[in-house]
């Protein structure tokens, strides 16, 4: 992510928090990262993970796409790419990502909020996605729906994959 794409996220970030009457060292403490790395984002430093902002997002009680909606770059780690195609303003809430990753990469997700439901169409390659008691193999042009407020996986294969992912918050969650 770029310098400005940063500073955004973190003036965002900060004041998501101030709004809530949350301090620095306990949003750090319920998304369970450092209070040092939340004070670097906040700043505009350091290089966040995916995971770190989903449970930011989760512990301010947002879907991620309301806490990455300022910043206009992709997100990424280690082969993965995510980006932010669109946020829906009905209800249910519904946002909708597309996402890239390489070969052999598996990436566990935390619980979205309860009754939340995720819809993976794969564009390209092939990727095993799922809860751990409900896993399906895609391959180009499928899709799986699964109820996403338990633990899920994205797994790729020989070859990486390229995905959409649909989700929708099926209970009223604010949006910033």
């Amino acid at each position: 992510m770029d310098k400005a794409s940063l500073i955004t996220l973190g003036l965002h970030l900060q004041q998501l928090r101030l709004e809530r009457g949350l301090s620095l060292s306990q949003l750090a403490a319920d998304a369970g990262i450092a209070k040092s790395n939340l004070s670097r984002l906040e700043q505009g430093n350091g290089n966040p993970t995916l995971d770190t902002i989903w449970r930011l997002a989760v512990q301010l009680n947002m879907p991620f796409s309301a806490l990455v909606a300022p910043v206009n770059s992709a997100f990424g780690e280690a082969g993965m790419e995510v980006r932010l195609i669109d946020q829906g303003q009905d209800q249910p809430k519904v946002d909708a990502y597309w996402m890239s990753v390489v070969p052999h990469t598996r990436r566990e997700a935390e619980p979205h909020t309860t009754g939340t439901t995720e819809s993976i169409t794969l564009i390209s390659g092939e990727l095993t996605v799922g809860t751990t008691d409900h896993l399906k193999r895609l391959t180009a042009g499928e899709t799986f729906t699964f109820v996403a407020d338990q633990p899920h996986s994205y797994e790729t294969h020989e070859r990486g994959a390229t995905f959409l992912i649909t989700i929708i918050y099926h209970q009223a969650m604010p949006h910033g």
